[in-house]
């Protein structure tokens, strides 16, 4: 099989990559080592700084993001005889997206199959060969 990018990595990150190549005309293949549902049931941080949302939009994927997700404007850290509120947008001028890693990465599969990208998963003992000549693999 051949392909102008090989992405390694079935993540949110490989997969945004791989949207905003797609967008761009550029083929890719994305290889991950475990199947679509484990990768799915991951459970992970979900706070996105607003360069992510801007990235995920950009990519066509941020319409449910924006719907379900909860802007947050700051966060309290607390003790057991102090409160402090963080204003993140006093302080930045910016916010943050609560939105799990889960639903960032559904979205990605669900754009990624609307555009026929090819994602492998169960792929293992992946190797990079010949990465400084003129024809590397896979």
């Amino acid at each position: 099989m051949k392909t102008d990018v090989v992405i390694i990595g079935g993540g949110p990150s490989g997969l945004l990559l791989s949207q905003l190549l797609n967008k761009a005309g550029v083929a890719t293949v994305v290889l991950e080592r475990t199947s679509r549902a484990r990768v799915l049931a991951r459970i992970r941080a979900g706070v996105l700084e607003q360069g992510t949302v801007r990235m995920l939009q950009e990519a066509g994927v941020g319409d449910r993001m924006a719907r379900e997700g909860h802007p947050h404007e700051g966060c309290i850290f607390s003790d057991d005889d102090l409160m402090v509120r963080i204003d993140f947008k006093e302080l930045t001028g910016k916010t943050v997206m609560v939105y799990g890693q889960t639903e960032v990465t559904a979205d990605l599969y669900a754009a990624q199959d609307a555009m026929g990208a090819t994602i492998l998963h169960d792929v293992a003992d992946v190797v990079i060969c010949d990465a400084d000549s003129d024809a590397p693999f896979v």
